[in-house]
């Protein structure tokens, strides 16, 4: 009977892990603590979007102003949505079974798909259409004292809100050493990327309401409300396809960044008995795992047990520098010297 040795534990081949258990890491990542500050973010910004949505609708109603009431339906929207993002984190955690082997990261891009798609219908073709409506209606405004006063409290809260999530950004970007816009862009954490998209879009949502009332009251011309409601809509609509699109290429299978895939490409390259990394396929399987596939060309003269010591020692580097890598697998293969795949990744 041979024997195995898999982290320090010497086992009989017969007790060797199959299946699922076979696919384990061989080395422990960190500790998932950007999940959690997700989480947080999602549940403060869907507190104070419900806070916020309440108010701007007595105030609408009290008011008779559309961009207040689009406002309210703005509120309204992006709290259905941080319940979406909010499902799209827990149910992106399940573990991986038989039935799904990779996980279940993909389901996040799903529910945060449909995230977008409710900010769109919801949010900006409710604005559009009232704005449209008001113009044409053009119904008198009423009180405008309450609809200032729920502006500016919405400003101090949608601000928190945002505040907190261009933290979580600011600090992700520094750790991985890119700016906040190129993060925003390839990030794979949806639900982050989606609060700091739609608290921006509130904040300035509510500057406009504000003016589109300023100017309502100052001329007495019923068209400058309608006018800020319809731009209400439009700015929820170029988010919403912001966010659609990101998912949309998420689901599909989109890879890990350009500097990424070439460190990737580096590491395995660092391995002494490797000669080239010929093919480099990376995916990211949910917000916080990645699958890497590569054929690599190995010395031919080394053996069979020297490729799997290499391979295993490979895994172990990557998820060293990159903790979010679940799978590594690689396939021996005939290459040429200096023959490797530098160009693939997001760029």
């Amino acid at each position: 009977m041979t024997s195995l040795e898999k982290d320090g534990v010497v086992t009989s081949e017969e007790e060797a892990p199959v299946g699922l258990a076979a696919a384990e890491p061989l080395a422990a990542g960190e500790a998932d603590t950007e999940g959690s500050e997700s989480i947080g973010t999602v549940i403060l910004a869907g507190a104070a979007n419900l806070a916020i949505a309440i108010a701007k609708l007595v105030a609408g109603l009290f008011s008779g102003s559309a961009a207040m009431l689009s406002e309210a339906v703005h509120s309204l929207a992006d709290t259905i949505t941080e319940v979406f993002l909010y499902v799209a984190l827990v149910r992106g955690r399940q573990p991986a079974d038989e039935e799904h082997p990779f996980g279940y990261g993909k389901e996040s891009f799903v529910w945060a798909f449909i995230a977008a798609l409710f900010t769109f219908v919801g949010g900006a073709g409710f604005s559009i259409y009232h704005g449209i409506t008001s113009i044409v209606a053009d119904e008198k405004s009423g009180e405008f004292l309450w609809s200032y006063l729920v502006l500016a409290i919405s400003f101090v809260a949608e601000g928190t809100s945002f505040l907190r999530a261009q933290r979580q950004v600011a600090g992700e970007s520094r750790r991985w050493g890119v700016t906040r816009s190129r993060f925003l862009r390839l990030t794979p954490d949806t639900t982050v990327k989606a609060v700091y998209f739609e608290d921006s879009a509130a904040l300035i949502g509510l500057i406009l309401a504000g003016l589109g009332l300023g100017l309502t009251q100052m001329t007495g011309d019923e068209v400058w409300d309608g006018i800020s409601s319809i731009a209400i809509g439009v700015l929820l609509f170029l988010v919403a396809a912001i966010l659609a699109h990101s998912n949309a290429s998420l689901l599909v299978g989109r890879s890990v960044p350009r500097r990424m895939h070439q460190l990737i490409q580096e590491d395995l390259n660092s391995i002494p008995i490797v000669v080239a990394v010929p093919t480099l396929l990376t995916m990211q399987l949910g917000p916080g795992d990645i699958l890497v596939a590569a054929k690599v060309d190995f010395d031919d003269d080394v053996s069979g047990g020297e490729i799997e010591e290499a391979s295993d020692e490979a895994e172990r580097r990557l998820r060293t520098r990159y903790p979010g890598i679940r799978y590594v697998f690689l396939d021996p293969t005939r290459g040429k010297a200096g023959s490797n795949h530098l160009n693939g990744g997001v760029e």
